[in-house]
């Protein structure tokens, strides 16, 4: 089980993320859109910059939505290998079964 400190910190990290989405992809067709040189294009960026750190997606952590294990996470369960292991041998994940041959 991971830190409930760092749950929550991750937790936190997607509430962020969710209330600058919107702007940082207003900005960021801004940057694309404009001229390498264009002076819209210099204020989206340092408006981009200002933003805090964790309004990026890419600072939230994928993590295991049982015990909140932050490594071997399996997207389509969203949980992490050993528990998507133990709820598939308990018969927990429909269209699942174990592999023999």
């Amino acid at each position: 089980m991971a830190k409930k400190s760092k749950i929550a910190q991750n937790e936190k990290r997607k509430a962020i993320v969710e209330r600058y989405a919107a702007r940082r992809a207003e900005l960021k067709e801004i940057i694309r859109v404009s001229g390498p040189q264009g002076p819209a294009r210099r204020a989206a960026v340092e408006e981009l910059r200002r933003q805090p750190r964790d309004a990026s997606a890419t600072r939230v952590r994928n993590r295991d939505s049982v015990d909140g294990r932050p490594r071997g996470h399996l997207r389509k369960f969203g949980l992490s290998r050993v528990r998507m292991r133990e709820q598939a041998h308990a018969g927990f994940l429909p269209g699942v079964t174990k592999s023999s041959w």
